[in-house]
């Protein structure tokens, strides 16, 4: 049985965050709402009822995650307008592929972020934008006392913008890459010769920036998300390592057995200029390079949906359509099928991981290749964040445009897919036409007398 209480409608669902957010292990997974127009739904969550935290040398980790599932799973009847019921929300580091796949050990591990962090949510706050309404959802498994204690936290608090009391943040140096240019078109060249040698057709190589900061990365989160409003967002909490996301990129959605995907290849920089502007989303539409790019990775993805879908369902309704967000054009395509009787969302979800947007083609050999010549491991970067409700809904994104706090260090990703005829220049800009936006709000902490 799911209980629902009514609560306050808010456009901007942050004052609900805050309000929760002390209670512990708080997530947000977050539409972008006001200011972007792709998202629907926002869900705010936190105290989980058991925490889950595994790294890739666990060889049965999806496996662990779909006991989890099943300790709390009861007769959920999935709805149309309430995508969560109670469930898993957390995240799954791109290095979590290594408990799939046998994968050399050769990029530096630098961070202690395990690599699946999720947590057993009985209760959400769940805002829907499209209806404009906002709910208390709780399974009936949630103790009453509490349910009645966070009713009245909620009524208190929500008409009003909850002012977080805690230290504001500031970046303490400007960011850094750990490739130079010259670095990054050497390694550019290294693939582009392997490519061309037959190991593989595509490569999505990326670099990492890294800075140092002080405060709480959740009012950097706040103003990230003012700049670079995107459907699939969150801030993921944690007292060690917390996770900014402020991803377009939906991975894998599941709802009423139907399953989504919407790999992004093919990117423009967004201009001031309104023909200027034009003339970038057409140059995308028109590219044959980024037309390839985008159509060997649908082939990848429907390859990894045939595993675990019927026979015949997997079909691709959406090929090569433009989606505009503030600082990029993207090339989007999405791909379908019916999740077939004996799997579940969660062995779905092991089946096509990592996302093969950000891997290449073929995915193993490409992950291979990123592992050989990328100086550090990825972590966050490139895997998922999302929810598994207890109806067997699921909803995932791609984490890039993502950021990781971890001790007084900040990290940041950008990369592209790279093919044949890749022109190297053209592919380092493209890395920062990716995050500028979110590395210059940064750097807008910074003392004004530090250059950047």
């Amino acid at each position: 049985m799911i209980i629902q209480r009514p609560l306050p409608y808010l456009a901007d669902s942050q004052p609900y965050f805050e309000t929760v957010r002390p209670l512990g292990h708080a997530v947000f997974l977050d539409s972008g709402r006001p200011k972007c127009p792709w998202g629907r739904y926002d869900i705010i969550a936190a105290a989980p009822v058991e925490r889950l935290e595994l790294n890739a040398d666990t060889p049965d980790a999806f496996a662990q995650l779909e006991r989890l599932y099943s300790k709390y799973k009861t007769d959920h009847k999935e709805m149309e307008d309430l995508p969560f019921q109670g469930g898993i929300i957390g995240h799954f580091s791109y290095d979590l592929g290594r408990s799939i796949e046998k994968m050399p050990t050769l990029a530096e591990h630098f961070s202690a972020l395990p690599d699946m962090r999720v947590g057993m949510y009985l209760w959400a706050i769940v805002t829907d934008h499209k209806t404009q309404t906002t709910r208390l959802v709780a399974d009936a498994q949630v103790d009453a006392t509490l349910l009645t204690t966070l009713e009245a936290l909620l009524a208190d608090t929500a008409p009003n913008a909850a002012k977080a009391e805690s230290d504001p943040f500031t970046l303490t140096r400007p960011f850094s890459a750990n490739l130079s240019a010259p670095e990054y078109k050497d390694k550019l060249a290294q693939v582009n010769e392997l490519i061309h040698a037959g190991d593989c057709y595509q490569v999505n190589f990326a670099q990492r920036f890294d800075s140092q900061f002080t405060g709480d990365p959740w009012h950097a989160y706040k103003a990230l998300r003012e700049v670079a409003p995107t459907p699939y967002s969150a801030f993921i909490d944690s007292d060690h390592s917390p996770i900014l996301s402020l991803s377009p990129e939906q991975f894998l959605e599941v709802k009423m057995q139907q399953v989504t995907t919407k790999p992004i290849k093919g990117t423009r920089p967004r201009s001031d200029s309104p023909e200027e502007d034009q003339r970038l989303k057409q140059a995308l539409v028109d590219s044959v390079k980024d037309r390839a790019e985008n159509l060997m990775i649908v082939d990848l993805l429907r390859n990894d949906l045939s595993k675990v879908c019927t026979h015949n369902s997997v079909k691709v309704p959406k090929l090569f359509s433009i989606e505009s967000y503030a600082n990029v054009h993207h090339k989007v395509s999405t791909v379908t099928g019916t999740l077939s009787p004996q799997h579940t969302p969660i062995s779905l979800l092991a089946h096509c991981f990592p996302g093969g947007s950000i891997t290449g083609a073929p995915k193993i050999r490409a992950m291979e290749i990123i592992e050989s010549l990328e100086p550090h491991r990825r972590t966050i970067y490139c895997g998922s964040i999302g929810y598994i409700s207890l109806c067997g809904r699921m909803d995932t994104s791609i984490t890039i445009r993502t950021l990781l706090c971890e001790d007084d260090h900040i990290y940041c990703w950008a990369g592209g897919g790279i093919v044949a005829d890749s022109v190297n220049e053209m592919e380092y800009e493209e890395t920062f036409d990716k995050v500028n936006n979110l590395l210059n709000c940064l750097h807008a902490t910074l003392p004004k007398e530090t250059p950047h």
